[in-house]
């Protein structure tokens, strides 16, 4: 255990921090698998939720979890796919 205070205070950060990338990395995770998987088998209800998958990549990039050229290149990738 950290024994200074700003260390105790960095882990409490780090905890915090950890938790939220979780989820953001799951909800992500989720969101590109169900978007392939329409992908494969109805293409016009896979261009339907697009949008959505390029939000969460959007706000993915935008705080920082993915850089935002890896968000780009998956969008330019999926959008492929529905074609």
């Amino acid at each position: 255990m950290p024994i200074l205070k700003t260390s105790q205070k960095a882990m409490r950060k780090s905890a915090r921090r950890r938790k939220l990338n979780l989820k953001r990395k799951d909800e992500l995770k989720k969101v590109l698998k169900e978007y392939k998987k329409l992908a494969a088998s109805d293409k016009g209800k896979a261009k339907e939720y697009l949008p959505k998958v390029y939000a969460k990549l959007d706000k993915s990039a935008k705080v920082n979890f993915i850089k935002k050229n890896k968000a780009s290149r998956l969008k330019s990738r999926l959008s492929q796919l529905s074609k």
